[in-house]
């Protein structure tokens, strides 16, 4: 488990079974307001907003709260101004944590995720301190059963992706934030499924893990911190063995 991308798989798959699905709505509703303020309310023309409704629908999210949520982004009905901050921080190990918040209240906001982190013996890092080993990039993931690897990746490299590869059950595909619309678009238009899909805070180097106590500790405050309400997401480097983290999934 490396960064964002089998931990990202794990917690979708979780996602849909999680019976907390009022803090998940709340979450993917914060999403849907930001991502159809920034690209319009039409998923014909908003890629990023056409994939998250499908993510939306894939955990039962009322389609009655997805277009509430919507219009609220693009200013058809009411809705609190939400800011997107980031909270940067070391989990045990030295493991890079940044911590991506949508919030109306950001002093309320860094209190809370300060207490989080706090309680994991962590604390906020000086700004650009992890972010500096990170990088912003568009992120697909396509599923390797049933895909034609040679034609997906004809595709997204000729429409702009920057590289690809297989990280266990799904392709990875990986463009330039300018550049995401543009291959996700391609993909669906050549009849790929697209499984996953979003612009998020890429490691350019992992830290390994290899003690199971120090691994425990960090998955257990990334998850403290994916519970705060405010948390849309919860980037890190971290570098997990799959046997490690199938040991520690297990319990």
């Amino acid at each position: 488990m490396s960064g964002h991308s089998k931990w990202a798989t794990i917690k979708h798959k979780k996602s849909a079974q999680d019976a907390k699905r009022g803090r998940l709505f709340s979450k993917l509703a914060k999403e849907l307001m930001v991502v159809a303020r920034q690209g319009g309310g039409n998923p014909d023309t908003n890629a990023a907003l056409r994939t998250l409704i499908q993510r939306c629908k894939s955990v039962s999210m009322p389609n009655d709260n997805i277009e509430r949520a919507i219009k609220k982004g693009t200013g058809e009905v009411a809705g609190a101004a939400l800011e997107e901050v980031l909270y940067e921080g070391y989990a045990a190990g030295g493991v890079g944590i940044i911590v991506s918040v949508l919030t109306d209240n950001k002093n309320r906001s860094a209190a809370e995720i300060r207490h989080i982190f706090n309680k994991y013996g962590s604390d906020f890092a000086g700004q650009g301190a992890v972010s500096r080993h990170f990088r912003r990039r568009g992120q697909i993931f396509v599923p390797v059963a049933g895909t034609d690897e040679n034609a997906l990746m004809e595709t997204a490299l000729n429409a702009g992706a920057e590289d690809m590869q297989q990280d266990g059950d799904q392709f990875e595909i990986l463009t330039e934030p300018r550049d995401f619309p543009a291959v996700q678009e391609a993909i669906e238009k050549a009849g790929f499924t697209i499984t996953d899909a979003a612009v998020r805070m890429i490691a350019e180097a992992s830290v390994p893990v290899t003690d199971k106590s120090i691994a425990k500790t960090v998955l257990n405050f990334i998850e403290a911190l994916e519970e705060h309400d405010d948390v849309q997401d919860v980037f890190h480097n971290m570098d997990v063995a799959d046997e490690l983290l199938a040991e520690l999934s297990q319990g």
